[in-house]
């Protein structure tokens, strides 16, 4: 399925721009940068401002994941463009090489621990695995009663938000980015963006990257809406030195139906604990929901025993856009929008991939290689597995080798977490 991409289109001598980006979140500026990057004019709209959504409202963990040889391909090549960015971020983009600690609550855990250990191994990812004593050195917060954990050192935590903003207003190549914020987009097409205001941004290349705003636009894209809750405690300096994962999280983190929380804890470097998480389908309710708040807690509560005790300051709600297979939409839209080019439904590593998710689409509009095939997030798999050819807009690049868009929820009233009722104040 690899085909060299076609030379990027150039605009008409009236366009408003090389490209069009609909989306300032993490992706949609990633992308921004790539493309100015490589010479073109961008343009990037958005309803809100930069770095909301899904970006605001996740938690910005940078993290190899090896769910499938897919995800692991992007998480891993993501996550050494981020490493390589870290030394141009600025302290209040809070980036923090704390790296991952995979929890086991028992042997069985202990035992994929290991599994993955060794499969992370095999492809160059340094772990150490940690054994009942080498886990309370690590973390004395967590519960005595767990089996021990998996560390994978050069994970890491940026907060997205002021990133985003970074790359359309400050990286290397900015002065060819144009920020149209708080215009509303009506409807998109190859080459124009209409805008609820009358407004028409003509380019040669659009770009959906808004998440699951993509739907308003796109009604056919297969992307759905995963609801997340997550919390912000007082600070608490020292507490935790890793971000901390229950094994059992990538197991719920791909839960089809129904509700599902599972254990997930960030040091921010304020001192504060962030804390996860939670996913839901078949809502679109911003509302923070306490009873899943107190089931989250709860589950938290059963790795930090000193959970309770602390001090909730801030509870909020975000959309994560998931695909049915898992992994973003990354390319022409094809069928679904023809002439219309996709970078969206990163459910949940929307800041994780957002970097190499740039590279991949950039490669394909200016037709280089890529580092990485892309051929397993280009958008057409979903109507080529119903029997339908990709259209006109068949352009991939690749080598030899393998957010979203949100209201954030109404903040819930907080207190010591043994009570998430209870009233407190603000972050």
């Amino acid at each position: 399925m690899n085909r060299e991409a076609s030379p990027a289109v150039r605009p008409s001598r009236n366009a408003t721009a090389d490209v069009v980006i609909v989306g300032a979140g993490i992706v949609g500026a990633a992308c921004a940068a790539e493309l100015a990057a490589h010479g073109l004019r961008v343009e990037v709209v958005d309803a809100r401002g930069i770095g909301g959504g899904a970006t605001a409202a996740g938690m910005g963990h940078l993290v190899v994941m090896n769910d499938s040889p897919a995800e692991f391909a992007l998480s891993r090549y993501s996550r050494d463009l981020w490493l390589e960015l870290a030394p141009q971020l600025r302290s209040r983009d809070a980036f923090s090489r704390c790296g991952t600690l995979w929890v086991a609550a028992d042997d069985e855990e202990l035992d994929a621990a290991r599994a993955m250990h060794a499969a992370l191994a095999t492809q160059g990812i340094e772990g150490q695995l940690l054994d009942v004593a080498s886990l309370r050195a690590a973390e004395p917060a967590l519960a005595a009663s767990m089996a021990g954990g998996l560390r994978i050192e050069h994970d890491a935590i940026v907060y997205a938000p002021t990133v985003a903003q970074w790359l359309l207003e400050t990286s290397p190549a900015a002065a060819r980015i144009g920020l149209r914020l708080g215009r509303e987009v009506a409807r998109v097409d190859a080459h124009r963006v209409m805008l609820t205001n009358g407004e028409h941004l003509d380019a040669a290349h659009v770009i959906v990257a808004n998440g699951i705003g993509a739907r308003a636009l796109l009604p056919a894209l297969p992307i759905e809406p995963k609801k997340g809750h997550l919390l912000i405690t007082d600070r608490y300096p020292g507490l935790i030195r890793h971000q901390l994962l229950e094994l059992g999280y990538i197991k719920s983190a791909h839960h089809a139906t129904g509700t599902s929380v599972a254990f997930n804890a960030q040091p921010r470097p304020t001192g504060q604990l962030l804390i996860g998480s939670s996913r839901q389908f078949d809502t679109t309710d911003p509302a923070v929901e306490m009873p899943v708040l107190a089931q989250m807690l709860a589950r938290a509560a059963r790795y930090l025993p000193a959970l309770p005790t602390l001090n909730g300051i801030r509870a909020w709600t975000g959309f994560r856009a998931a695909t049915p297979d898992g992994l973003p939409l990354i390319g022409p839209a094809g069928e679904f929008a023809p002439g219309v080019w996709l970078a969206a439904g990163h459910e949940g590593l929307g800041v994780t991939t957002s970097l190499a998710t740039a590279k991949l689409l950039a490669a394909q509009i200016v037709g280089t290689r890529a580092a990485i095939p892309v051929d397993p997030y280009w958008p057409a798999r979903f109507f080529e597995r119903a029997g339908n050819v990709g259209d006109a807009n068949d352009v991939r690049g690749s080598d030899a080798s393998n957010g979203a868009s949100c209201t954030p929820g109404a903040p819930a009233t907080a207190g010591t977490l043994a009570t998430p009722g209870a009233h407190s104040k603000d972050a």
